[in-house]
C-alpha cells in the first residue's frame, strides 16, 4: 500500500508541517514520492524515485513556505513497476478538450481486463497509470459522442461510472483532480481520512495532525470543489478485503510485460 495526501481549498493554505509528516512515513513507503500543485489547467509536477524522507530536493523545498489551494501528494510502496521516475505518482494526462487530469492511487488493480490494453502504450509499468489512461479514453469517447466538452456534473458521473465498473476485487483508493474539481474514493477499510474545516478539506491515508480526521465515505465516489463536497456518487458496495490469492494476478501481469 502507498499513502495519499490531498487538499481542496477555496484559498491557499500552508502545508509545510503536514507535508513533512507525510514525507516521514516514507520510511515504510520508500519507492518514490511525488506532488502535484494546480494552477487552473496547469500542473506543477515534482517527483523522484527516492524515499521522500531522503530527498534533498524535498527537504529544501519545505524549508520555504509552501502554500496551495489544490494539491495531491503520494509516497509509493511498489506492487507493480520498477523504482523509476515514470512509475512515481501522481500521473498527469490531457483529454481531447485540453483539460488536465491528475491521478494518484493507493492500492492495486488485481484483475481488470479492460486495463490490459494499456500495458504496452503507457509510459511506466504501474496499474495506477492505466487507470488514468482508461479514464481519459472514457472522457474522450463521451466528448466525441456529444461533440462538446463535458460539464462538471457530467465529468463526475463519468468518473463515478468508471469507479463502479472497476472496483470489484480491486483495491481502489483514489485522489483525482480535473483542473476544477477533486474526486475522492476508498474501498479499503481505514485507509482514507478527511479533515473538513471551513472552505478546506484535507485527505490522507493516515491522519497527519491531531485535528478532527474522520473516515472518508466508503465505497462511494465524492466530488469536492473549493474545499466543499458538491457531488456524491453511487455506493457500489465493493469493499476490498485482503486476499493472498489476488497476488497471482500481479505475477500474471508482470509476465505479460
Amino acid at each position: 500500500m502507498c499513502e495519499l495526501f490531498g487538499v481542496s481549498s477555496k484559498n491557499k493554505v500552508q502545508l509545510n508541517e503536514m507535508l513533512k509528516e507525510f514525507a516521514s512515513h516514507s520510511v515504510r513507503h520508500p519507492n518514490g514520492w511525488g506532488m502535484a500543485v494546480f494552477y487552473g489547467n496547469s500542473v506543477s509536477l515534482e517527483k523522484e524515485p527516492v524515499p521522500a524522507c531522503k530527498s534533498v530536493y524535498l527537504r529544501e523545498r519545505l524549508r520555504h513556505t509552501f502554500r496551495a489551494s489544490n494539491m495531491i501528494a503520494h509516497i509509493r510502496l511498489a506492487t507493480r513497476g520498477t523504482m523509476d521516475f515514470e512509475n512515481c505518482h501522481p500521473f498527469v494526462m490531457r483529454d481531447n478538450s485540453n483539460r488536465t487530469w491528475t491521478l494518484a492511487h493507493n492500492g492495486t488493480i488485481f484483475d481488470c481486463p479492460v486495463m490490459t490494453q494499456y500495458v504496452h502504450t503507457q509510459e511506466g509499468q504501474t496499474d495506477s497509470e492505466r487507470i488514468l489512461c482508461h479514464l481519459i479514453d472514457l472522457v474522450d469517447t463521451r466528448q466525441e459522442q456529444l461533440k462538446r466538452p463535458l460539464d462538471a456534473k457530467e465529468r463526475f458521473r463519468l468518473v463515478d461510472e468508471m469507479v463502479c465498473s472497476i472496483a470489484l476485487h480491486n483495491k481502489l483508493n483514489l485522489l483525482i483532480y480535473d483542473s476544477e474539481q477533486f474526486y475522492v474514493h476508498t474501498n479499503y477499510a481505514n485507509s482514507l481520512y478527511v479533515k473538513q474545516s471551513e472552505d478546506t478539506a484535507f485527505f490522507a491515508t493516515v491522519p497527519l495532525d491531531r485535528g478532527n480526521w474522520k473516515p472518508a465515505e466508503f465505497t462511494t465516489l465524492l466530488g469536492y470543489k473549493d474545499g466543499r463536497q458538491i457531488f456524491t456518487g453511487t455506493n457500489h458496495g465493493q469493499e476490498y478485503i485482503d486476499n493472498p490469492k489476488d497476488m497471482q494476478f500481479i505475477f500474471v501481469d508482470y509476465a505479460s510485460l
